[in-house]
């Protein structure tokens, strides 16, 4: 049983448009340079030979995603393209920086009938999503289906961003503001 399970698992990784901790056939490959650039040259859309995919990360449907030059993919990141034929991917241009834990994701589930569990209904048609140059995404920022992060723009941790940034505009989630008091 052990065996025909491993002999699976190992066919799955094989064949995966995917990289992350989830297949450890190719994973180990992230914690050496030479190794890495090798693997993301081969499973990704476009990959910039001065681009880093850091160990940790989980990238999904690798062939729709292009990463440019001097972009790092941190450790925590989930990168989610769409894995059906003909729907959307993901395009991070040049010098884009990444925080820690950023999340995009192409598409989202769809909630149309409150009676059935989420898990029974369809998901919503993907939309592209497109980081321009020079922008900083901070860490645990998500990123949802449809956007368009604008060149040189700035989003803060912990942002949920939904809709288009315009280039070179700061969007971060409002903080509270503690007041200390004499006891």
């Amino acid at each position: 049983m052990f065996i025909r399970e491993l002999i699976e698992r190992i066919s799955f990784w094989r064949r995966a448009d995917r990289i992350g901790p989830d297949i450890l056939l190719t994973h180990w490959k992230l914690y050496f340079p030479s190794l890495a650039r090798s693997l993301c040259l081969k499973k990704f859309k476009c990959f910039d030979v001065d681009a880093e995919l850091r160990p940790g990360s989980h990238i999904i449907s690798c062939s729709k995603i292009s990463i440019g030059k001097r972009v790092i993919i941190r450790p925590g990141s989930v990168l989610m393209a769409d894995p059906r034929e003909g729907e959307h991917g993901i395009t991070i241009e040049d010098d884009v920086m990444l925080g820690h834990g950023v999340h995009m994701y192409v598409n989202s589930h769809a909630f149309h009938d409150p009676s059935k569990p989420i898990i029974d209904q369809e998901t919503y048609q993907s939309r592209p999503i497109v980081i321009k140059r020079g922008a900083w995404i901070g860490a645990n920022a998500v990123i949802l289906s449809g956007v368009e992060i604008g060149e040189n723009s700035v989003i803060g941790a912990g942002s949920v961003i939904s809709k288009n940034v315009p280039a070179r505009s700061l969007v971060a989630p409002a903080t509270v503001r503690l007041v200390e008091r004499p006891l």
